[in-house]
C-alpha cells in the first residue's frame, strides 16, 4: 500500500516530542513559586505592628524589616548593619527608578531606629516610602470619614 505524502501514519515512530507545554509549565511553575517566596519572606519575621485604623495596601517593592530584638531585614534576608540598606536600597533603584520602599518595624522598635531607616532611604533616592501597619478594630456606632 502506498501513503500519500503528508499523509500522517499513527502506528509509526515519533521522532520528536513537543516541549513547547512543559517549558509552558515550568515557567508558571517558576512564577508561582517566586510570588510565594516573596510573601513568605515578609511573613518569616514575627511582629506587633503598630495599629492605624485606614490604611491602604501597597505593592511592596523593596521591603526594610526592623525586629524588636535589634535585627534589619532587607527584602526578607538579614543584614549585618543597618547602613548595608543604602547599597541595596541604590541597586534596587537602578533597577526600578519608581522603587516603592516599605518599612514594617515593630511596635517596641524606638523611633530613632525606624528614622535611620528613612534618612537611608531617602539618602538612597527613594521617594515613595510607606510603613506596614495592622489594622484596628471599627468601634461600634463609629461612622467612616470620606
Amino acid at each position: 500500500m502506498a501513503a500519500a505524502a503528508g499523509d500522517d501514519d499513527d502506528g509509526g515512530i515519533i521522532s520528536g516530542i513537543n516541549v513547547t507545554p512543559l517549558v509552558d509549565i515550568c515557567l508558571v511553575l517558576l512564577i508561582i513559586m517566586m510570588v510565594t517566596a516573596r510573601i513568605i519572606a515578609s511573613l518569616s519575621v514575627p511582629m506587633d505592628l503598630p495599629r492605624a485604623a485606614k490604611g491602604q495596601d501597597a505593592q511592596v517593592l523593596f521591603g526594610v524589616d526592623l525586629a524588636p530584638n535589634g535585627d534589619t531585614f532587607v527584602d526578607g534576608k538579614k543584614v549585618e548593619e543597618p547602613e548595608r540598606v543604602l547599597p541595596m536600597a541604590k541597586e534596587a533603584l537602578s533597577k526600578n527608578p519608581e522603587v516603592r520602599a516599605t518599612i514594617r518595624a515593630d511596635a517596641s522598635v524606638p523611633h530613632g531606629r525606624v528614622m535611620r531607616i528613612v534618612d537611608l532611604l531617602r539618602q538612597a533616592g527613594v521617594s515613595r516610602i510607606a510603613f506596614g501597619v495592622s489594622p484596628t478594630k471599627a468601634e461600634p456606632g463609629a461612622v467612616e470619614k470620606k
